[in-house]
């Protein structure tokens, strides 16, 4: 299950940009996740949650934009989408095509809740 291994990766990019004591402040984590990225989500979320259920990332959650695999044609110009990751043209059938989205994986924002006034 590489899932495991991407939500530890999500948590090495929460500590290089969010101060320890601040952790508990973490409301969410923005990702974009490519179609064909092999990426299944709901394993990722399940993952991320097991290795934060007992520290102060708990009640972070893990926000999924999915990004369609788009291909574009140096043949014809035509960009499209394909939902099976098939590289052929739709217009023409060309497979000099170029990868235009899809594969990515990517933090795209942490949000953090406002921390509490002191003495409140």
């Amino acid at each position: 299950m590489h899932e495991l291994s991407i939500a530890n990766n999500i948590l090495d990019i929460i500590r290089q940009h969010v101060p320890v004591d601040q952790f508990s402040l973490v409301k969410s984590i923005r990702l974009k996740i490519g179609d064909q990225a092999g990426v299944v989500v709901d394993s990722l979320e399940f993952s991320f949650s097991a290795l934060t259920a007992e520290s102060p990332l708990r009640g972070a959650r893990l926000e999924v934009e999915r990004i369609p695999f788009v291909v574009s044609c140096r043949q014809c110009g035509e960009s499209a989408p394909s939902e099976s990751g098939i590289v052929a043209c739709p217009r023409c059938g060309s497979v000099e095509t170029t990868i235009v989205s899809g594969t990515e994986l990517r933090v795209t924002e942490i949000e953090l809740l406002e921390p509490e006034p002191e003495g409140a």
